[in-house]
């Protein structure tokens, strides 16, 4: 029972719980809390707090405080078994998945990359100027040490950023990378890291990468272009080449040669590094 109500406030946290009600709030400190006007009882001066990262509230004006099960006891004047059946009658949804973990990701590192000048100086050198191609590849950066906290506010457990490979050995999977998200049929499946710095250059998520980058739209084409990576294709489809797809190295796998021998006739132009492997 323990277990079920922890995975319950953690799909449903405190502050988004809040908002759904039309709680208005600012943030104080930086320190993920919040103070608005107390929900539970008359007042004009904000004296209700929320704790984004400890999922937790107090009343400095009514001296209530709590988590999300006593606050909705509260609030609705519920037993306490009828709060944990609204609550879940509320949510509805399943649990979040591996993939929801790595869509979430993908957002906070594109907000990452706009309040970061040097990953965008970074992406310039490397002759990516085009914010729509950016926008487009859904392009972030990853300062480190921000996600999991991040991601544990929007209330996804430990287990399953683990599971997903956002997190590795208790912290960030990535650090100072430029981020691009590989997808498979619409959805996430992996994340490339590009170092900014002297780490190794070169890193995805302990994740399959799945096929040829992007081949639902390159694989149209009666001639395609493949290169080793992403900044290489990024680079060809600001200069219009829209055929372009890339393997992530010079080994293919067997669901990349098959990708590349299912149209009969095809033009495979090898655009791969000339630095040895």
């Amino acid at each position: 029972m323990r277990q079920d109500l922890e995975s319950l406030k953690r799909r449903l946290p405190l502050l988004d719980y809040l908002r759904r009600q039309n709680w208005r709030a600012r943030p104080v400190g930086a320190r993920a809390e919040y103070v608005g006007l107390c929900p539970l009882h008359p007042e004009t001066h904000p004296s209700f707090y929320v704790n984004a990262a400890k999922n937790l509230f107090y009343c400095h004006g009514c001296g209530q405080g709590g988590d999300l099960l006593r606050f909705v006891q509260l609030a609705r004047n519920l037993s306490f078994p009828k709060t944990v059946a609204h609550l879940k009658q509320l949510l509805g949804a399943p649990e979040p998945s591996p993939e929801d973990a790595l869509q979430e990701a993908i957002d906070f590192y594109r907000q990452q990359l706009e309040q970061h000048p040097e990953a965008m100086d970074y992406l310039h050198r490397r002759g990516v100027q085009d914010p729509r191609l950016i926008q487009q590849l859904s392009i972030g950066y990853a300062p480190g040490g921000r996600l999991r906290r991040h991601l544990s506010e929007r209330g996804y457990p430990a287990d399953l950023l683990i599971q997903a490979g956002l997190i590795h050995q208790g912290k960030d999977a990535f650090y100072r990378r430029i981020v691009f998200p590989c997808w498979e049929e619409g959805r996430p499946i992996n994340l490339y890291g590009r170092s900014l710095d002297g780490a190794p250059p070169h890193r995805f998520l302990a994740r399959p990468k799945g096929g040829l980058f992007a081949w639902s739209l390159a694989g149209h084409h009666a001639n395609v272009i493949l290169v080793e990576g992403l900044f290489d294709l990024a680079v060809l489809w600001q200069a219009g080449f829209r055929n372009t797809s890339c393997a992530f190295g010079i080994h293919l796998t067997e669901t990349q040669l098959a990708q590349l021998s299912e149209r009969p006739g095809r033009t495979v132009w090898l655009a791969f590094d000339s630095d040895p492997a």
